[in-house]
């Protein structure tokens, strides 16, 4: 059955076709597209799938058969051919720090199984550079080194003595620097762990180079800044990368004012195409929150935009713990290190909670969003407690506050979401199911059995009648979101073991609203994206097999032939069979 637009004016259209089916698609040829012959997943409330989709100036104006699309659309309309190929809409990525300036300008670690191997590398950019460069670096992980350990300052002086050296780690809650970089910062034995920080440090209490959470301030601080020019281009780079992975919107969490203008200068250039719902960084102290406070106010609430839909200025972002990988996440029994326990260490709070509070109260209460980073389970705990004390004071339903990560909940922070999503709309948890994957082996090392079995416990929010919004948390782990909507159905690692178990695994049904309609919904627009219905914007994704009918381990070799984001084409694959009249 066809599926119109339901406003007044859809009824205006539909009787426009009725007496004469061309012009009710408009008077610009160019304005009209008819996407026929697929195999299409509306994701709508029904999860009804459809063969042929009308497209007017960029909105959906029906859904149905070929035959009733075609008896809609003028002789002007173009039409795409998709030959039997799935269409989704276009994913939405709800954590991913939006930004491939490094990957276009530093070293690229995250495929590197070895510290000899990372050695090698920084031993031949070294060999480019002038004495005193800085060589810059992201994306290792000690449980993917054969050594299985951290790298040492000792091991980059042995090939870099004359440059200073940073490293992050793929988690980003850590770093490595070389000595070069330490006396540039002036980081010696006696320098003092910052609060909320660790320096790693050797037997004889000098640092050893790796750096904890606030202590990478000591070094990042004075590693010099990219030029607008290239942040520009790491942008760029993303959006087009996005749009080939079938991908048309996300969230990036705690950006600086430097890049909401890059991100408004795009929107002017009509250049950007990935919708962006950004969040401010809130920071750790009521000077830190004033000053995201006072940036807000400067810009439109959701769901107001700029640039019709395409970028939002959100809310904040704030930090209540660390790293699980990294074992400074907040928790209520202590880490393991490879497989033991890591004496008494419980983590953080990365904040004063009286402080957090005071900050969560002066945005809601003016009617912002807020999402708060939370890996370990006394960290979501606090977080939704104190989301609860404050609706409960000043009740407001809509602003959707999020839990960014919630991998460990206890059966209390899920009982309180989903009161929360119940009577407030609120309290949802914005995850990462590729976290099980890319470090899923350094999560098996830390988080130790008890722990395992709750991670991501995708099955138990469905029971509960919760919702969740999924991500990449990129850089922590690759974007496109094919990953995360295989291992939310597999939760595998990279070597293929299931430390996690499958008992909270979700079919794809679920993990796919979890990446469109779901997902859209944190970002303010549901109305407009997330599914493919009349009256919605014509964000969809062609992949070249069915997400619902193919083995659940071959979606994550999913390849998008085609991407349109409001009806206009963002990304054709070379090879792609859909074809154009």
């Amino acid at each position: 059955m066809i599926r119109l637009c339901s406003n007044a004016f859809a009824l205006l259209l539909l009787a426009a076709c009725i007496s004469c089916a061309p012009p009710c698609f408009g008077q610009s040829p160019d304005s009209d597209l008819i996407l026929l012959n697929g195999h299409i997943l509306t994701v709508d409330s029904r999860d009804s799938i459809a063969q042929s989709i009308a497209i007017h100036d960029g909105k959906i104006t029906a859904v149905g058969t070929n035959e009733e699309i075609r008896k809609l659309a003028p002789k002007s309309a173009k039409a795409i051919d998709l030959h039997g190929l799935t269409v989704t809409p276009g994913l939405i990525d709800t954590h991913c720090h939006f930004d491939e300036t490094s990957v276009l300008y530093d070293l690229t670690l995250s495929e590197v199984t070895s510290i000899k191997g990372v050695l090698e590398l920084i031993r031949k950019k070294a060999a480019t550079l002038k004495p005193r460069e800085w060589i810059r670096g992201a994306g290792w992980d000690e449980a993917k080194f054969d050594e299985r350990r951290y790298i040492t300052a000792a091991d980059l002086d042995s090939v870099a003595p004359n440059n200073p050296v940073w490293l992050r780690h793929t988690t980003g809650h850590y770093g490595v620097a070389n000595s070069y970089a330490f006396r540039l910062a002036k980081v010696t034995a006696e320098t003092k762990d910052p609060e909320a920080g660790i320096i790693v440090r050797d037997e004889q209490g000098k640092p050893a180079g790796v750096l904890k959470e606030t202590a990478m301030d000591l070094v990042t601080k004075i590693v010099p800044p990219y030029t607008r020019e290239q942040r520009r281009n790491g942008l760029l780079r993303m959006m087009a990368d996005f749009n080939k992975e079938g991908m048309t919107a996300a969230k990036d969490p705690g950006i600086t004012p430097e890049a909401w203008k890059l991100y408004e200068e795009l929107v002017n250039e009509k250049k950007s195409t990935v919708r962006i719902f950004a969040l401010i960084q809130g920071g750790r102290t009521m000077d830190s929150a004033r000053a995201a406070f006072a940036q807000l106010q400067t810009q439109p609430k959701p769901p107001l935009s700029l640039g019709d839909g395409m970028l939002f200025s959100g809310g904040v972002k704030l930090f209540m713990d660390g790293s699980g990988g990294g074992r400074t996440a907040w928790v209520y029994e202590p880490w393991y290190k490879d497989g033991r326990l890591d004496g008494n260490n419980t983590g953080y709070p990365n904040i004063e909670l009286a402080v957090y509070r005071d900050m969560v109260k002066l945005f809601h209460d003016a009617r912002y969003h807020v999402s708060t980073h939370a890996v370990g389970d006394r960290a979501i705990d606090t977080v939704v407690d104190t989301y609860a004390a404050l609706l409960k004071e000043k009740p407001t339903k809509g602003l959707r506050h999020g839990i960014i990560h919630a991998n460990i909940p206890t059966d209390h922070a899920i009982d309180t979401m989903a009161q929360l999503q119940r009577d407030y709309d609120a309290g949802y948890p914005e995850t990462q199911p590729p976290f099980m994957w890319w470090i899923g082996a350094l999560y098996e090392a830390s988080f130790g059995p008890k722990r395992e079995a709750r991670l991501m416990p995708y099955r138990t929010y469905t029971q509960k009648n919760l919702i969740w919004a999924a991500g990449s948390d990129f850089f922590v782990t690759p974007f496109p979101a094919r990953y995360g909507l295989w291992s939310s159905v597999v939760r595998k690692t990279q070597t293929g073991t299931q430390p996690f178990g499958t008992v909270e695994s979700v079919d794809i049904h679920t993990a796919l609203k979890s990446y469109t309609i779901w997902a859209a919904h944190q970002l303010f627009l549901e109305n407009r994206a997330g599914s493919l219905e009349p009256g919605k914007d014509a964000d969809l994704a062609v992949w070249d097999r069915d997400l619902y009918s193919i083995p659940s381990d071959d979606l994550k070799s999913l390849k998008c032939q085609l991407t349109l984001l409001r009806g206009q084409i963002v990304y054709k694959a070379p090879d792609s069979l859909v074809l154009a009249n």
